[in-house]
């Protein structure tokens, strides 16, 4: 237990403020990390309820923590800054930030184009697709769930070479495109479906990035189709020419 002494001009919340702030910058509470309960809170600090409570909303108003619903009360992430331009690789992204990137499979089938996928790769609808769904996570927490089509006719065997390589950019060298771009990009926001709020282990009252992009070949010849839908509150998209 820590008694707080009442210091003229400083009110006990501030004081529980200002003690947070410090076991958060001493990497006491690291990001992402759960605060204790108020009620455990409020024993560390001999304080009611209501005055930790005080504390914590003024740090929240700092940035320096989130509060969800239902599950407590967390010490917020650095954001990510994620670059859209001319060439976007996620692994390439996150390691220029001295962060670690990592990825999770979660389905791969090859299934019908139905009318929105045949339209972006300007395929049949009906025609068969290669579905590539992963999770991209940064210093192991997740960020980020995205959608990789590509026609089977070109790469029917996808699946198994991004098993085998973990990287679509390196699946694609397999077939001999050492390099491909950005055609297009169209971003809004929504808030996520549950299966998203799982895989992202994020509240559904809180908001995703959808990126949906096409990419070319050098000959621009259109490769892939996909969507991204990414945590806002971990990331934000920077758009480069």
């Amino acid at each position: 237990m820590m008694t707080l002494q009442r210091r003229a001009g400083v009110a006990l919340w501030r004081q529980i403020a200002e003690t947070l702030e410090s076991d958060i910058k001493e990497q006491i509470f690291p990001p992402g990390r759960k605060l204790p309960t108020e009620a455990e809170l409020a024993e560390r600090f001999a304080v009611n309820r209501h005055t930790v409570r005080r504390g914590i909303a003024f740090l929240e108003q700092e940035g320096l923590l989130r509060v969800e619903q239902g599950r407590g009360t967390f010490v917020q992430e650095r954001m990510v800054d994620y670059k859209l331009g001319k060439r976007t690789r996620f692994s390439e992204n996150i390691e220029k930030q001295s962060r670690i990137p990592s990825g999770e499979l979660v389905r791969a089938l090859v299934l019908s184009a139905d009318a929105t996928v045949a339209k972006n790769l300007q395929i049949r609808k009906g025609a068969s697709v290669v579905l590539i769904e992963n999770v991209g996570k940064v210093d192991g927490r997740p960020i980020s769930v995205a959608a990789h089509h590509f026609p089977a006719r070109r790469f029917p065997d996808i699946i198994e070479i991004y098993k085998r390589s973990g990287s679509i950019t390196k699946a694609l060298v397999h077939y001999g495109i050492d390099d491909y771009t950005r055609k297009e990009t169209r971003i809004t926001a929504r808030l996520p479906t549950a299966n998203e709020s799982r895989l992202l282990e994020l509240p559904r009252s809180q908001p995703v990035l959808v990126s949906e992009n096409i990419n070319v070949d050098p000959e621009g010849r259109i490769i892939e189709f996909g969507w991204t839908r990414m945590a806002a509150e971990r990331a934000q998209l920077v758009v480069q020419p």
